[in-house]
Parts: structure tokens; sequence; C-alpha cells
């Protein structure tokens, strides 16, 4: 491992988290947060097997079950400073029935399903602390692939794939039938899920230890990494190379698919659901 574990990141975002974190740091020494009442809402039917994907920058997201066939999309603007105003929520179609929603902080930037592009600050925009704290209803079966920068994750109600990422905070995510992959930076993970899917699952952090569940009969490969921490499985290994307290080639039941684990500080704990 070298010393160390290297997160794999989708979204060119890590430095923007410092910016934001100071503005909103410097904030917090003011007066109590003000905030908008609904400031947004969206709401419509995402057909089953379809993603909705949303992006922020500044501000946790929460995830219920919804009732009914339609999903439903809200956001509250929180701030001490900072003009609300100077933040703006888009929404917008991706292929024939995915849907995009993105929080903007800068004029020029741009937002896709990849995640923000040409995120340029506006001058004298420095100290917008601004944050947009995001609750999504999800109707069955919608897949969820969800992204901030400064904010935990708290996903329950979900029936199906999960994609859970931020940079300074904790990831709780469950999924009744779908697979789940989560990666921060500062932050612990603790994931359930009912189905692994057929594709390779990702759980990574540095600051925070990772507790997941699966279903109790899987067939994978595992790769489970600490630097200061240590790593344990409810299921029989087959272990590849020699053995180490703190990194774990193995495989479960057939092989196949691939889970990997890995934090710097922390432990790492692969559980059955039971």
């Amino acid at each position: 491992m070298n010393g160390g574990v290297i997160v794999k990141r989708r979204y060119a975002v890590v430095a923007l988290a410092g910016a934001l974190a100071t503005t909103a740091a410097a904030g917090s020494a003011g007066a109590q947060a003000r905030s908008t009442d609904r400031e947004f809402s969206w709401e419509g039917v995402i057909a089953g097997g379809h993603w909705l994907y949303l992006r922020n920058l500044n501000g946790a997201i929460r995830v219920e079950r919804g009732t009914g066939s339609k999903t439903v999309v809200t956001g509250v603007k929180r701030w001490r400073r900072g003009d609300p105003e100077d933040v703006r929520i888009e929404t917008s179609k991706v292929g024939s029935s995915d849907i995009l929603i993105c929080a903007i902080w800068y004029e020029q930037t741009e937002c896709d399903e990849e995640g923000y592009h040409r995120m340029e600050r506006r001058h004298g925009n420095d100290h917008n602390d601004v944050s947009v704290e995001f609750t999504v209803r999800v109707a069955e079966g919608v897949k969820l692939d969800l992204n901030t920068v400064n904010g935990a994750l708290r996903i329950e109600g979900a029936t199906a794939a999960v994609e859970a990422h931020t940079v300074n905070g904790g990831i709780e995510a469950t999924s009744s039938s779908g697979p789940v992959s989560a990666t921060t930076v500062n932050g612990s993970i603790e994931v359930h899920m009912g189905s692994l899917g057929d594709k390779d699952l990702q759980f990574e952090t540095v600051n925070g230890g990772i507790e997941v569940y699966v279903p109790n009969e899987i067939d994978a490969e595992v790769d489970m990494r600490t630097v200061n921490g240590s790593v344990s499985s409810d299921f029989p290994l087959t272990v590849s190379g020699r053995i180490n307290p703190r990194h774990l080639r193995a495989t479960i039941g057939k092989g196949g698919r691939r889970l990997e684990f890995g934090t710097v500080n922390g432990s790492v704990k692969l559980y059955k659901r039971g």
C-alpha cells in the first residue's frame, strides 16, 4: 500500500471542497443561519431502472422512501452572509428517462451526469457560504447517483442501485434490492444492501471506518486494506498470498465481482445482513 490509500474519485471537485469549507466555517462565527422555505422543488415520474443524478457542492443529501409513482426532490438554501440568489438549481433530462439536478454556485459552471465542469469563481464571490440541503423521496425502482462535497449522505428507502459520493461527510446508505458503492475522504461509511448486482463495488475513505452489510450468500473477490485499523469478515475466506492483518485479498464462494474496501484511519468490516 506504500503507506496510504488513494481514493478513486469520479469528480474533480476536491480542490473546491477546501474553499467552500473555509467560507462555511467563517460564517459559523456569525449570526444563526437563515434559510428559505422549500426554495426548490421538483417532482416527476422516473421509470424503474432509470437514474436520478443529484449534484451538490455545499450541503447534505437525505433520501427517504417515497409514496406512489413520483420521485420528489426538495432543496432548502441556508446562509449567514452569502447571497442565496447566487446559487441556482437546474434540472434537465438525460437521455429519454434519466433526470439530472445540479446546484450551481459559479456563473460559468457546467454540470452533467459526470459531474461539474468549468468551475470559475466570480470576482467577489469568495465568501459565498450558501449551502443547499436536499431531500429526495424516491419511488420504487429508481436508481440514485448522488454527489456532494461538504455534506453527509443519509440514504434510506432506496430499492435499486445507489452511487454515493462526498468529500467532507459520512455516508449511511441502504438499498433493499440494489447494489451500493460509496466513497468519501473525511467520514465513515456504513452500507446495507440486498444485492451485489453484477458490477464491481467500491467503498473508500481516508479518515473513517467502513462497515458493509451484504446478503448471507455471496460470490466475490474482496480487497480490504487499512493503515491504522484492522480488517474482518463474517464470511469464510480463501486467502490469496500472505495473510496481513491490515491488507487482505481473498475469495468468497466462487469469486466473481470485486469488492474493494480502503481506508487509512479506521477499520474495515464486512458483515452478513443476517
